[in-house]
This record gives C-alpha cells, structure tokens and sequence, in this order.
C-alpha cells in the first residue's frame, strides 16, 4: 500500500498565499511538530518539538525551528525563513522548489549549484524531533553548511520577551552536541548533530511576528534563543548528515532517549522507515476490514489524522485538537466512536472509559481536563450524556457487557441517579420527564466578559435527545444485568419524556424543533441541535417529524463544509469569524460551520430517507465528499479544520485538525455510507426487541 501524498511545486510555494497551509507531525504524547509549507512559523504553537513534558499534558515549545545557510566561498545562501513586523528576513521560501507531505513534511530547495532537502519526522512515544538533510553539491568545491536552531522554553499558549522576563536559558556544548537547560519551566532540551561541529555563538532573534495571532487578536511576537550552529562541510555530489532534538523535564531522561535515538543518518534513516512502515501497517490493517474505499487517498489521510488525536500518559487520552486543545470530556466522547471504535481499538476505549469514570463527581464528567492544572472542570450537561452514548457505542462494536458490568456500571447507574434527583448546575429531571440545566452548559459554550454568547440554559433541544438516548441505553444495560426495577423506572421516565418531547418542541410553523424552552417563552431560532434529535440510536424524534427537521436542517444550514450554527435569515448571524477573540466568539456559534454537525446529519438522513444503494451514494456525494475533496489540502493539510465561516467561500478557521470534525467524517463513511456496521449490534438491540 502506498501512503497518502501530497505536494506543492515552485508555483504554488512562489505565493505568500501558501502560509495559510501548515503541516503537523504527532508522536504519540501529545507532543508535535508544525510549521507552515513556506517554513516560516506564523503561530506561537508552532515548532519543530513542542514536546510534551507531563505526557499527555504541560505541551511547550522548546525547538522553535531549524535554519539554515549554504555558503559557497563568499557566497551564503539563507535558506530560513521567518517574518518580523516589516517583513521577511531571510526570505528562504524564495529558493523552495517544491514541499511534500508523506505524511512527514520534506522541502526540497534549488540554491546555486545545490539541491537540498529537508525532511522532518518524530518517533513515537519520543519527545524527539528528527531532521534529515540530503545535499547535492553540483560544483567543484566545497560548500560550508550552517545549522541555526532558535530555541525557546514556553507553555505552547504564551509568548517570551526576554528583556522584560528572561528565560534564564544555561547551555553546555560537547562536541557535535549543545544542552541547554531551562528553570521555569524546568526542561533540558538537546540538540545533535550525526557530524560536523557545534559553534558556540549565542543570539537572542528577536520580535519574531506570528501573523495568525496577530489575526487572532492574540501576542504576536515572541523572543527566540539561538545558541549558536552546527557546522557542516559539504563536498562535491551527495551527501547527508542530521539533526537531533530532544526535550524533557529531566536531564537524565533526556540524554538517555537522546542516545536511544542515536545521530548516525544510516540509523535514522531506517527509525524514519520503521515510522513508515507504522503508518502503512495502520493504514492498510483498516482498509483490509472494510469495502473498497471510494477515495483510497482521502481515507489514508483521515486514518492518519485520526491516529494522531490518540495520546498515552498515565492511560490513554483523545486530544479535542491542535493545536491548542487538550483533554474535553465533550470532545473525547462525540469523537470516540470514530476515532477508536471504527478503527478497532477497543482497548484503548476501554481506557479512555474508565479514565473518565475515575473523575466522575455529582454524577458528571468533567467538561476540561486542563494541560497545566490537572483540575477537572464539570460545566457541561450533555458531556457526560454523550458519555453514555459512547458506552452504547462501545457494546455495539465489542459486545462486551462484562466489561460495562465489571468497571461502569456502578458509574452509569450514578449518573442516571444524580440527572434525576438533580445535580450541580441546576441539572435535573422536571415532572415533565425532560432535563433542565442551566447556562452556557451545552457545546454552545461561548462567552464575552464572563457573559454567555449563547446561554440556552432552560431544556435545550439536544441534551433531551440525549437524555432519552441515555434513559433508553441505560434500560437495554439493566435489562442484561437482570436488573428488572432500575430498567422499568429507566423505561416509564423515557416514555414520559418523549411524549413531553413530542408536545412541547414542535415549531408547527416551521416544521422543525425549539433549540430551547425556556420557563416563560421558547427559543425557535434555527440551529443545527436539532439534527441530534434525529440521529442517535435511540431517537427521541418520531420518524414523520424526523424527516421533517432533516429537511429544514438541509435546507437552511447545510454547506459543503458542515453544518451553520444559525440560519442566515436570523438577526444574530454572524456569517465571518474573525477579529480578537470577543469577535469570535460572536459568531462562534452563530452562524460558523462546524463539520463534525455532517456526522449526525447524515445518519439522521439516511435514517429518514432510506439505507438503499442510491441514497448512500447521494449522503457521500453531496455530504461527505465535498469537504473531503477540498479541505485536505487547505489550512491543516491532510486533516480537517475545527471550523468555517458562515459565508462562502467557508474559509477554513480555529484549530488546523480537530478531532469530531476528523471522527464524525470517518465514522459516517464506514458506517452509513459503506455500511460496515458494528459486529455486535443487532445483539444488543435485541434486548429490547429493537
């Protein structure tokens, strides 16, 4: 099987344009590689190893980037490329002949009598990054070649300047090696080289510019320290030789992976193909279960994004997103069928299932479990919902009620019990059978100076499909246990429920659900939760209306690249999401695209339109293959954006890979349009005769 590629030629690396398309490498902890095709950083979460020194969690950036110049005689040739407020110095990307992702990103640049190529890679479960060079030196002399690394000590979130707060940065050279150590926060960081020498010649580059901060409302320039190079002669034909980094919190660890590493090109070379022939192995381990896939290209490069959301500390976490999300209970559980579960990696389910389980409090899961901090956050009312929907998930692909029984059980019946009796943030069960929360609690989250854009506190339209979802789940699970009372109350409260449902949701008018009642009015603003109503397992929607909010979803939010989170027509559409961060978080839910919204609007459309061949072909051709064809190769290549705007042409925002966006994609062409269904599901449904 061939790995998924993608490549730029001269023409298109000749447009700054090609800034806005970037590049990220994982390995496994957390930690990542990313820069741009251009090879200037134009974020403050770019770098070459933003290493992860409390696996999965405490990400910061320690090799900011590699530069270099080539030098013949009097002749250098820079082949860096950074951006300060008043433009380029150096202007590198001018000799970038072409740029490949495979999926490991490789320049290649044409300089004088040169060609030199740049591959960059990570070993898994490393906090390592790997720079390969290859040069061919076409004249008859010998050309010096200079290594600048610009280094730096961060949490991934800020920026440094060293005149006002210093990083205090203490470096010792050895040879063909530089280790510099860093007190707040504590790392070592290393740096080596397979030959040549290490000069010292200690630099601070400053006021670097980071032009998408700066779009962002965010700090945008930041200090770099630059220890000095590595230094390479380079003679006549083809030659080779790398560098090696490594960051941890402790110097003795550091070393010790440095060494396992090794610097020896031949070494590397073959670390590089067995990182290879890892990817080719997942990729084709996947494809062998399935049908034949539509688009092989397309489905690597999504099997490969997914892979990269799965990250091992102490247990195994679903990173929300790169570059900046961490650990979301939301996230972890819409994501999990898709990125775990169709790719087969029960065990690791398993471990993310339990690892929740051990936060569970009042009878919720926390919302944030934040990188620095540790401290979970419980603000959310559909988040341990989607929970459970993923414990269903789970015994649909594995059929393992031991495991639920032995390790969840007691937690799910928690769960149920607090929802009903009432919990933290106003959640509870009212004697209509639906559950009332409070403010800024569903995935519409957003807020401007501690107020909430969208607080839909009262009964919001998709926490009742999921509380249904949860009622019915739950009733299937005591049913199987032989807990007849606990499965009869779960029974007599879902029936409730969607009756109430039913009465009280239903905009007659406009042929479509409420997003919200509210204690004295309803919310009839049309948004996207509604499709959720429709596309669970057990859908609290009656199947004529069903079709019917279908229809009106299609029809007024539906894009090529997701679903909009508000209908155009309504006064509070925001149809771009830009400007400082109040700015966006206006139209974050109001009006923005949000692919992973294709994944429940897709099933709910087969669902209600019919499975047959032709229906299946419509649902991937006009919902799944229009954002596939187009967004692997914009913004995060190879992997798809948090977000787009409301307005066309949807340009790609927020995070660069995110994991629903990427899960729901995958989750929907195995298990809708190609209709690779669960192995166990029709088991489990038959216990209640579904």
């Amino acid at each position: 099987m061939q790995l998924p590629t993608l490549t730029l030629n001269k023409h298109e690396l000749s447009d700054l344009n090609a800034l806005q398309k970037e590049w990220l490498v994982t390995n496994g902890l957390g930690g990542y590689a990313s820069s741009t095709v251009l090879g200037a950083n134009t974020r403050k979460y770019h770098g070459l190893l933003v290493a992860a020194l409390n696996p999965p969690g405490n990400r910061n950036v320690c090799l900011s980037k590699l530069d270099e110049d080539v030098i013949f005689r009097e002749n250098i040739l820079r082949l860096g490329s950074n951006e300060f407020q008043h433009g380029f110095f150096p202007e590198g990307h001018r000799f970038l002949t072409e740029f490949r992702l495979t999926p490991f990103p490789k320049y290649v640049y044409a300089a004088g009598n040169a060609k030199i190529e740049k591959t960059v890679f990570m070993p898994h479960w490393k906090n390592v990054t790997v720079a390969l060079y290859r040069f061919l030196n076409k004249q008859n002399s010998i050309a010096n070649v200079r290594i600048f690394p610009l280094l730096t000590c961060r949490h991934f979130h800020k920026v440094i300047d060293n005149n006002a707060e210093p990083l205090g940065l203490q470096q010792k050279k050895m040879f063909r090696t530089v280790e510099v150590n860093c007190e707040k926060p504590k790392a070592t960081i290393i740096l080596s080289a397979s030959d040549g020498n290490f000069i010292e010649n200690p630099n601070w580059v400053q006021h670097l510019f980071y032009r998408e901060e700066a779009n962002r409302g965010e700090s945008s320039f930041d200090d770099c320290f630059q220890p000095g190079y590595f230094e390479f002669s380079v003679a006549q034909g083809l030659n080779e030789f790398a560098i090696v980094a490594s960051a941890y919190e402790n110097a003795q660890e550091c070393r010790e992976t440095l060494e396992s590493v090794g610097t020896d090109t031949r070494q590397l070379k073959n670390l590089l193909n067995l990182e290879l022939g890892k990817e080719t192995h997942h990729l084709s381990s996947f494809l062998g279960q399935k049908k034949e896939s539509k688009v092989n290209n397309w489905i690597n490069w999504i099997l490969s994004a997914a892979d990269s959301f799965v990250v091992r500390g102490n247990s195994t976490s679903v990173i929300a997103g790169y570059h900046w999300f961490e650990s979301w209970g939301r996230d972890t559980f819409i994501s999990l069928p898709g990125i775990l579960l169709v790719t087969g990696r029960f065990a690791e389910t398993e471990q993310v299932l339990l690892r929740f389980a051990k936060y569970l409090k009042h009878g919720l899961i926390p919302n944030f479990i934040p990188d620095k901090s540790g401290e979970p956050a419980y603000n959310t009312v559909d988040g341990t919902l989607w929970y459970v929907n993923a414990v269903l998930q789970y015994l649909k692909y594995t059929g393992d009620f031991r495991f639920v029984e032995e390790n969840l059980w007691e937690s799910l019946q928690d769960i149920m019990e607090s929802h009903e009796r009432g919990t933290a943030f106003g959640i509870h069960v009212e004697n209509d059978g639906l559950l009332a929360h409070g403010p800024r609690l569903t995935w519409m989250d957003a807020e401007v100076d501690g107020t909430a854009v969208t607080p839909r506190a009262g009964k919001a339209v998709e926490v009742q499909a999921l509380w249904y979802n949860a009622l019915k789940t739950s009733e299937l699970i005591a049913v199987r246990f032989g807990q007849e009372r606990l499965a009869l109350r779960w029974s007599q409260l879902s029936s409730k429920a969607r009756q109430s449902f039913d009465n009280k949701f239903w905009n007659k008018e406009e042929k479509c659900l409420f997003d919200v009642l509210q204690q004295s009015n309803v919310d009839a603003s049309l948004r996207p939760n509604q499709i959720i109503a429709a596309a669970l397992d057990f859908p609290i929607l009656y199947q004529g209306k069903a079709e019917l909010v279908v229809n009106a979803v299609q029809h007024n939010l539906l894009t090529a690249c997701g679903l909009r989170t508000l209908a155009q027509g309504d006064p509070g559409y925001r149809g771009i999401y830009e400007g400082d961060r109040a700015s966006r978080d206006q139209a974050y839910h109001n009006g923005t695209v949000w692919p992973w919204m294709l994944g429940p609007f897709t099933t709910a459309f087969l669902k209600t339109k019919g499975k047959d061949v032709g229906s299946r072909e419509y649902a991937f051709k006009n919902f799944v293959l229009p954002i596939l064809s187009t967004q692997l190769v914009q913004a995060g290549l190879g992997t798809i954006s948090e977000i787009f705007d409301g307005d066309p042409p949807h340009a790609p925002k927020g995070c660069i890979s995110q994991a629903w966006s990427v899960a729901e994609l995958l989750r929907i062409y195995v298990e809708d349009v190609l209709r690779v269904r669960p192995k166990y599901e029709k088991k489990v449904f038959a216990a209640l005769g579904v």
